[in-house]
């Protein structure tokens, strides 16, 4: 992939999932996309149709798969094929290239969309399939309580963050911390018992990690405070360890429905933990 590549696979990706995205989204996915080109350059491929054109140069962008590393954890961001192109083995190779760049990693784990024939490659390539929920609804505001100990962060949490992370993913996400902090309020909470953090957005929470369950309701509870008043709000990728996020969803008012899966090679869901669906 080639930085000149993002619109095209945000194009791409935008027909393949089936998403209407808005002006700003369809900005920040694209600076998303070059985000971690700069940062792992090696993860991302591309598929065109080469033989487009009347001298044969390289046609749109017809597959995309865009992974990540961070330390021994491999992690897939994206992956799409254009639908009249499916079936026809360009998921598999761009997979297999994705799979590569993850050579030496311990684990893996992704967020996958409901789609048959991507899951069957994700199994296939060792990973097992978890079902997710979905919180989803408006935050019923009288139902907040008061929550202390939790606050805005910083960039001088960044070694906070961090040390969570080691302890629920064995992983940081130290690379994307600037980035995700551009696009979102990072929230922390660091008691004696515990610590964790969390990043929200004016939808919803997008990605959450604390050592102990008292601490990540804590944080999910402030996250949904902070989230846009009377607007939809979402928390996704929770797999059945995560009761303590569904229990707080459920008292705020949200709906809990079924989403999608989260894929782990070599690891068990991890827990509390609030997976981001770009980053893991």
């Amino acid at each position: 992939m080639r930085p000149e590549d993002a619109e095209a696979v945000e194009r791409l990706t935008a027909l393949a999932y089936d998403t209407d995205r808005s002006d700003d989204w369809r900005r920040r996915w694209c600076d998303r996309v070059r985000h971690l080109l700069t940062t792992d350059p090696g993860g991302c491929w591309v598929a065109d149709d080469a033989g487009y054109g009347p001298t044969g140069e390289a046609g749109p962008v017809i597959g995309v798969a865009i992974s990540l590393r961070r330390d021994l954890l491999w992690i897939l961001s994206a992956y799409a094929v254009h639908p009249r192109h499916q079936g026809q083995g360009i998921g598999t190779a761009l997979l297999d290239a994705a799979v590569g760049y993850g050579a030496g990693c311990l684990r893996g784990m992704l967020t996958a969309r409901p789609d048959p024939q991507a899951l069957r490659r994700y199994r296939r390539a060792g990973f097992t399939l978890y079902p997710t929920m979905r919180l989803t609804g408006v935050v019923d505001r009288s139902a907040l309580p008061a929550v202390d100990s939790v606050r805005a962060g910083t960039t001088a949490d960044a070694d906070l963050v961090d040390s969570v992370d080691r302890r629920v993913r064995g992983a940081t996400h130290r690379p994307d911390q600037a980035f995700v902090q551009e696009h979102s309020t990072l929230l922390v909470c660091d008691l004696l018992t515990g610590s964790g953090y969390a990043y929200v957005a004016d939808w919803g929470v997008t990605q959450l990690a604390a050592t102990n369950r008292a601490v990540a309701q804590r944080l999910l509870w402030e996250a949904l405070a902070r989230t846009a008043p009377g607007s939809p709000t979402d928390v996704r990728n929770l797999t059945s360890d995560q009761e303590w996020a569904v229990d707080v969803g459920l008292a705020a008012g949200l709906r809990v429905e079924q989403d999608a899966y989260l894929a782990l090679r070599h690891m068990r869901p991890p827990a509390p933990y609030v997976p981001s669906t770009a980053f893991g």
